[in-house]
């Protein structure tokens, strides 16, 4: 089994400043995949940088989404896309494309990805959140950094699909 764990940061809104992507094949993770990204006029909403800590500093030399795009369609294009939240990540994607005008039909992807969110959560887990999952499974997490947080939602998927989950 092939997929793609993802993870977006935003700076505002639906604003991307990061993300994460980390292939999985078979078990294993075969690459991973990082970028900061600038987004528009390089603004941040103080709320958001108090999350993931990203600031203007970070971001003001990162290419812009656009630039960014080709190295995510070709990472989860025609595969299995998993998100922790995936309705967030999604809807977060699927807007920034269309604010640089890029179609939607550009990236072939399924209406839903996978979500472990709701995954732990149709298992017992009170509380899902990623940090909270990754604790009861020792995946060491750096929450909102991007990369992190990809590697830990398919380590989380991995064992959802493979593995028989305790019941809290």
């Amino acid at each position: 089994m092939t997929f793609a764990a993802i993870d977006f940061e935003t700076a505002k809104s639906h604003h991307i400043c990061s993300v994460g992507i980390v292939t999985f094949k078979d078990g294993e993770i075969i690459e991973e995949f990082h970028a900061l990204i600038q987004p528009p006029k390089n603004e941040y909403n103080y709320h958001n940088v108090q999350v993931h800590g990203i600031t203007e500093d970070d971001t003001r030399f990162s290419p812009n989404f656009k630039a960014i795009y080709p190295e995510i369609k070709k990472r989860i294009s025609g595969i299995t896309t998993v998100a922790h939240n995936e309705s967030f990540d999604r809807t977060v994607l699927l807007k920034t494309m269309s604010d640089y005008n890029i179609p939607h039909a550009d990236l072939v992807m399924e209406q839903r990805w996978e979500c472990t969110l709701k995954l732990y959560r149709n298992k017992g887990y009170k509380p899902a959140k990623l940090d909270a999952c990754c604790k009861v499974h020792n995946i060491p997490l750096k929450h909102h950094d991007a990369l992190s947080d990809a590697r830990a939602c398919g380590k989380l998927f991995l064992i959802a699909q493979f593995e028989s989950l305790p019941l809290f």
